[in-house]
């Protein structure tokens, strides 16, 4: 639930100084990315601390060296929270984070059927509604990326177009 919490708090947060004035975070997208950034900061962590033998264990057995799998996903959530914050790398990250959430959702389902996690989000309805959010967010940062990409070639190939891109 930690992560989800962290979404939304930092995602909020970062909405409410841009509407007290901070230009820079006016934009939703922007919030959302530093949202997410913060999220995937926590969980890249955890891959290594507090909760590094837990997330071993939800490694399903069919899969070779659980431990080097855990290190290698928490080093890409670690840079996939990192290219978000950078707007040339930001769609490049969210695409490649939703990528690694749709990989690792296997093992959230193996956990929780096998009862190697317990809890209130530890059940499969709950935990497929939060990732869901999560790979949500991903692609809502992809999908803007990719439309303000189009308006932007638009605007320069027809130059009537122009004028009504401009704020």
């Amino acid at each position: 639930m930690e992560p989800l919490i962290t979404l939304a708090v930092v995602t909020t947060a970062l909405l409410a100084l841009g509407a007290a004035g901070v230009r820079r975070l006016r934009s939703w997208p922007l919030a959302l990315r530093g949202g997410l950034a913060a999220m995937f900061t926590l969980t890249g962590v955890s891959h290594f601390v507090g909760l590094r033998e837990e997330l071993i264990a939800m490694v399903p057995p069919a899969l070779p060296a659980p431990d080097l799998l855990v290190t290698v996903t928490g080093i890409l959530e670690l840079a996939g929270a990192a290219g978000l914050l950078w707007a040339r790398t930001s769609p490049w990250s969210a695409a490649g984070l939703g990528a690694l959430l749709v990989a690792m959702f296997p093992a959230n389902v193996y956990a929780i059927t096998t009862g190697a996690s317990a809890g209130f989000t530890e059940s499969l309805p709950i935990r497929t509604a939060m990732q869901a959010v999560f790979l949500a967010a991903t692609l809502a940062v992809l999908v803007h990326h990719l439309r303000a990409r189009r308006a932007a070639a638009t605007a320069v190939d027809r130059p009537d177009a122009r004028e009504a891109v401009r704020p």
